[in-house]
């Protein structure tokens, strides 16, 4: 951590702007990355989207679970849109300087759409354990309003706590080097550019490491721990295969994006590597907002059967047309 005495004031250069490091230690790959992330932010775009779309135009898609399915495909589209654009843009030209206030501003909104999902999560395992685990009340409990205060929730929830962190940190004093070595403005890489005490901002950090990621996450293995026991008393073999096919697959992104998220916020910011924050980053800031549509809804026979029913409408209209 970094207890160090403030510096002298005139020793204190106040920072304007930062350097993005990103990917600029591997030249030789700078287009091979940008056609990558390219790529992978349209699939990202594209079947999310899909996904978002379908949930709210075809009717047999209106239960909670894709009504919760659908949002977290638009929390995807906004996550993905805070840190790829920009990442795309310093490859391609390798301008890589960010404003002060403009990276606040993205931490910011990383921090948001983070948090959201993480509680999104959170949300849909409490769905599923009461579909599975009470199932004559399912109606009942998981009414409309409730499916709609529960993702309110979800995304306001951090707002005010990400505001107060995200002015604490830029509060800071930053010296000497203007380097983040990141492809986004995250909180290890830059709490390293401060000269002065960051003591308290790591406590902010873990605390909110702990509200929006270690809580969801055993609110998370609680439901799955209840649907689990359930499953196992269920007197079809079938039944039980079919169910603990779509649990593991749940619990396999679940894992990805908490555990990555847990283990780069969660270390002391002096034990942090560039290169390993960078891995662990792309995978709950990229990989997972992929998988996500083919794990939770393209396994899901009732989302391919909309998608079927929507591509022939539109080649249908398209020969009418």
């Amino acid at each position: 951590m970094n207890h160090e005495e403030k510096p002298a004031e005139e020793n204190v250069t106040r920072l304007m702007e930062f350097v993005l490091v990103g990917f600029a230690d591997m030249p030789h790959l700078r287009w091979f990355l940008f056609g990558l992330f390219l790529s992978i932010y349209i699939i990202i775009l594209m079947s999310n989207g899909t996904i978002f779309l379908l949930t709210k135009l075809d009717p047999a898609l209106q239960s909670p679970m894709y009504f919760f399915l659908g949002n977290l495909a638009s929390l995807e589209m906004c996550y993905v849109s805070v840190t790829l654009p920009r990442m795309l843009m310093d490859l391609g030209t390798q301008r890589r300087r960010i404003s002060l206030i403009a990276c606040a501003i993205k931490m910011y909104f990383a921090f948001l759409t983070g948090g959201a999902e993480c509680l999104l999560l959170a949300v849909m395992a409490y769905d599923r354990y009461v579909a599975i685990c009470h199932p004559l009340h399912y109606p009942l409990i998981m009414n409309h309003r409730l499916c709609v205060q529960l993702v309110t929730g979800s995304w306001i929830t951090g707002i005010p706590i990400d505001i107060g962190q995200t002015y604490k940190i830029f509060s800071l004093s930053f010296c000497g080097s203007n380097q983040i070595n990141h492809f986004f403005c995250d909180i290890p890489p830059i709490l390293n550019l401060s000269c002065v005490d960051t003591f308290i901002n790591e406590i902010l950090t873990y605390i909110q490491d702990v509200f929006f990621g270690i809580l969801p996450f055993l609110l998370i293995v609680g439901s799955y721990s209840k649907i689990i026991s359930t499953i196992l008393k269920l007197p079809s073999a079938t039944s039980q295969a079919k169910a603990f096919s779509t649990c593991s697959s749940h619990l396999i992104v679940v894992v990805l994006f908490f555990g990555s998220g847990i283990i780069t916020y969660g270390r002391p910011t002096t034990s942090h590597s560039g290169g390993t924050g960078k891995v662990f980053s792309l995978f709950y800031s990229i990989l997972t907002p992929m998988l996500n549509p083919m794990i939770y809804s393209l396994r899901n026979k009732d989302v391919m059967m909309a998608l079927r029913k929507l591509l022939c409408n539109s080649m249908l209209f398209k020969r009418l047309s």
